[in-house]
């Protein structure tokens, strides 16, 4: 198996190139005075299981792997695999008003345009905010979503020990988070909470003993903190003695991880390298950063 990896992507890959022993192909790269990009595919792909690691982090990254993925094919690849272990554009995967864009299908439609390799396509997706998304991927790329469960649950262990509680933001995501709490063998709790704009909620209601116990939360993703630290608050104003976090994909977006610590309702935060600033932020204490690496590499092992 050969391993192709996008920019930003580049650490992630070598990492998954290592844990899998997989062969990591070169990229050559150059930008040009107006800001076009070169690329150059170095090595022989032809009749190879090809693997491109990338995340639609913003739209400059979406196309690079586009690019890199359509030269994969021309070049004769026997199979081409995106693994994207962080899927963007999850706030706008519906419509909830009459005329606005659904970006996440149409970047979905975009990457199922990938002319199809010798033996086909197909996409691996990690912990998507919505299980609808593998439906929009069309045509000859069969998308499959990877669940980070094992990664997570260590995480989870890491911080609470073994008597804990483990806490959700809102109520959308118990029926996960007691999946979570059931193999943990730890009791769950739930928050139930009203969205007063896009950065603002209000907790309405706690359905939770955690008097003089550690609450450890689980959400699949943090984006600006604003529900977390509401839980969190509402956790600690029931008695918690500590409360934690753990997520899949760590957004963090507008400096919300200082605005999180600032807060003082958590002990610390983990989440996994689905998104590639993380490893620069984790630069104290606070934050603790888990690779994906090795369940990736065993998923593409597994399944050749």
């Amino acid at each position: 198996m050969l391993l192709f990896a996008t920019e930003r992507y580049r650490e992630l890959g070598e990492d998954i190139a290592g844990a899998g022993d997989f062969d990591l192909g070169a990229i050559e790269r150059k930008v040009f005075p107006d800001g076009e990009r070169y690329r150059r595919i170095e090595a022989d792909c032809a009749r190879r299981d090809v693997v491109l690691v990338g995340g639609t982090v913003d739209d400059f990254d979406t196309l690079e792997i586009y690019d890199l993925a359509c030269g994969l094919v021309h070049l004769g690849v026997h199979t081409l695999t995106l693994v994207l272990p962080w899927f963007g554009y999850q706030t706008m995967e519906r419509a909830s008003k009459r005329g606005e864009i659904v970006a996440a299908k149409n970047r979905a439609r975009l990457l199922s345009s990938v002319p199809t390799a010798g033996s086909g396509n197909r996409a691996v997706l990690v912990d998507l905010h919505s299980e609808g998304i593998p439906h929009y991927f069309q045509g000859n790329i069969r998308p499959v979503h990877l669940h980070a469960r094992s990664v997570v649950l260590q995480a989870i262990r890491d911080f609470g020990g073994e008597d804990f509680v483990l806490g959700a933001t809102d109520a959308g995501r118990a029926k996960w988070v007691e999946s979570l709490a059931n193999d943990l063998l730890v009791d769950a709790a739930f928050v139930f909470k009203r969205r007063l704009s896009d950065t603002e909620t209000e907790v309405t209601a706690l359905a939770a003993d955690v008097e003089d116990r550690v609450v450890v939360i689980y959400d699949d993703m943090i984006r600006t903190g604003g529900s977390l630290i509401s839980a969190a608050m509402s956790y600690k104003d029931a008695g918690a003695s500590e409360v934690y976090a753990v997520c899949t994909h760590g957004v963090f977006a507008q400096k919300s991880l200082d605005k999180i610590q600032d807060s003082g309702v958590l002990e610390g935060i983990a989440c996994t390298n689905t998104r590639p600033h993380v490893q620069d932020l984790a630069d104290g204490d606070f934050l603790r950063v888990y690779s994906v690496a090795d369940l990736i590499a065993q998923f593409l092992s597994e399944s050749v």
